[in-house]
């Protein structure tokens, strides 16, 4: 079998799990989050909090539950780093710095999972499992928890309430993301990925020196990094390395973690929605977009054009030969899609045009599934954008959802798009202009120029991942991509939510022959092309300096 019929057959066969869990597994969190039952554990966790789960919440108490929860959660992974000297089970590792602790904290609170630091050299077991693990779960549950709020204001009638974010975030967690982590972490345990408390072992000598591994619950941390589309590997290598991605199955297992809950949220919001069709809309627009984008990064680095490449079979420079080109490429666009930011392979070692396609997969927003809850808010806002676009097309008042989106509306959306592009290209372009960042760049010339413009890509959008070549680990970068990790997961949350309050507070207005009606193919393909056009038009001159300049050279 030849490597390019090896990967189409990995897609098929990932696409055909996706579809196979699609509907029971989105009508199941839809459930979840339209219940008004509480399990007992639930109870014990609110009444240890304070909290009262049946208390409905206007946007800006949501909102202030949000931030309050993720600015405890910074300063606990910060206290818990700084302290990791003293701590037991930290292997020897001494405390970690401010700036990289204010990174790392910032960084996973964020569910974005950035790592300025060797994991295996610098984390023991306490702060991997207590602080690093604990933060993939919850930060995953903020996402859905802002995601279904979303999807309440759309789907209420004057109330202006969203739901209890408290509610939210302790079902997204134990009835959600908990049970199926640690079904697939047993999966991965089966397969051989590590699964230990063990402390640093001797394994060999290697040209005159020794080499050292330590253990740590790695299959756990590995099943809840991609299911929560977190991204934060265990070691270095990321899901390169065989103690946590050990087989080209459990690499597939892998990739359909990452997309599970992004795409099963778009069943949550039909049935949440009372149409279902309205949910395969936007499915179909994500799938369009992601099978796009991965027959884009299997051509570009199938092409293997140069004699390097030929004599190899493919572009294989930063790749794992138990993964191949298929494999890998899968791989990177499905993490770069969403907001996961695990790597099986090099974004850096991808062609010019390959590692454009994975930035570009960022640049879109990460929406295509996207993350857990912030790809489907960011496709609904999309959603409002593309109605609009429409209105003015015809005349008429723009809806959606039975919801008039009028200038407030507009306004909301407007922010939320623009938050992104504007953090990435200010702290890019102050990246070029001053002196010191640039002495981190391994490479000269256009593709130097990527890293730099890669590294905020991804901290803005909430991803992770990076081109390795850029050394992230000074003041400048752990300072700047922690702010641009904090704004771009915050700010478009309240942008997010307020657009959800608004919504809310609205009557639906019945439909009409003049409604346009978005669960049909046109208002898809419509969708797709607001997508791509607004991406296009606001990255296009950054990524010809980069990408496209080292692709065309």
């Amino acid at each position: 079998m030849g490597p390019v019929t090896a990967g189409v057959l990995q897609l098929l066969a990932l696409t055909g799990a996706l579809a196979l869990v699609h509907i029971p597994f989105g009508t199941y969190m839809a459930r979840v989050y339209s219940s008004d039952k509480h399990l007992r554990v639930e109870k014990w966790i609110h009444k240890g909090i304070g909290a009262d789960p049946d208390t409905e919440m206007a946007w800006p108490a949501y909102l202030r539950a949000v931030l309050a929860f993720s600015a405890v959660g910074v300063l606990f992974l910060y206290l818990l780093q700084r302290l990791q000297g003293v701590l037991p089970g930290s292997l020897g590792f001494s405390s970690v710095g401010p700036a990289q602790s204010f990174n790392t904290a910032v960084s996973f609170v964020t569910n974005t999972n950035w790592q300025s630091y060797y994991g295996e050299q610098t984390m023991g077991h306490v702060v991997q499992t207590a602080g690093l693990a604990v933060q993939n779960f919850v930060s995953a549950a903020v996402g859905m928890a802002v995601a279904v709020a979303l999807v309440r204001g759309f789907t209420g009638s004057r109330t202006g309430r969203l739901g209890n974010f408290w509610s939210d975030l302790v079902r997204g967690t134990l009835r959600i993301l908990v049970p199926v982590a640690a079904l697939a972490a047993v999966v991965l345990v089966a397969c051989g990925a590590m699964q230990n408390f063990s402390g640093i072992h001797e394994v060999g000598q290697f040209m005159g020196g020794s080499q050292q591994w330590n253990g740590g619950a790695v299959a756990s941390q590995e099943a809840i990094k991609e299911l929560g589309t977190n991204g934060g590997g265990y070691f270095n290598a990321n899901s390169a390395h065989p103690f946590e991605n050990p087989t080209p199955f459990t690499n597939l297992f892998e990739i359909f973690l990452i997309l599970l809950i992004p795409f099963a949220l778009t069943r949550t919001f039909g049935v949440m929605a009372g149409s279902t069709r309205q949910g395969y809309a936007l499915l179909a627009t994500m799938a369009a977009i992601w099978l796009g984008f991965t027959a884009l990064m299997m051509w570009t680095e199938f092409a293997h054009h140069g004699p390097a490449l030929q004599a190899a079979g493919a572009a294989m420079e930063g790749k794992e030969v138990r993964f191949g080109v298929g494999g890998s490429s899968i791989f990177a666009v499905a993490t770069t899609l969403t907001s996961t930011g695990a790597v099986d392979s090099f974004h850096s070692s991808f062609t010019g045009l390959g590692g454009g396609i994975a930035m570009l997969g960022m640049m879109l927003g990460e929406i295509a599934p996207g993350g857990t809850g912030s790809g489907l808010y960011g496709m609904l806002i999309m959603a409002v954008i593309a109605v609009f676009i429409a209105g003015l097309m015809v005349g008429r008042t723009p809806e959606y959802l039975g919801k008039k989106i009028g200038a407030r509306e507009m306004k909301l959306a407007a922010c939320y798009i623009l938050v992104t592009p504007a953090l990435v290209l200010v702290f890019t372009a102050a990246s070029m202009a001053l002196p010191t960042p640039g002495h981190s760049m391994l490479n000269p010339g256009a593709h130097g120029f990527s890293e730099v413009l890669y590294a905020f890509t991804s901290a803005a959008n909430n991803n992770g991942s990076a081109f390795a070549g850029l050394n992230a680990n000074t003041d400048w970068f752990n300072t700047t991509t922690g702010l641009a990790m904090l704004l771009g997961r915050f700010l478009p949350m309240v942008f997010v939510l307020a657009l959800a309050g608004s919504l809310a507070g609205q009557r639906p207005v019945p439909v009409t022959a003049g409604t346009l009606r978005t669960e049909k193919p046109l208002f898809a393909g419509l969708l797709v092309g607001a997508i791509l056009i607004i991406t296009g038009l606001t990255y296009f001159p950054a990524l010809a300096l980069g990408p496209l300049a080292e692709g065309l050279a």
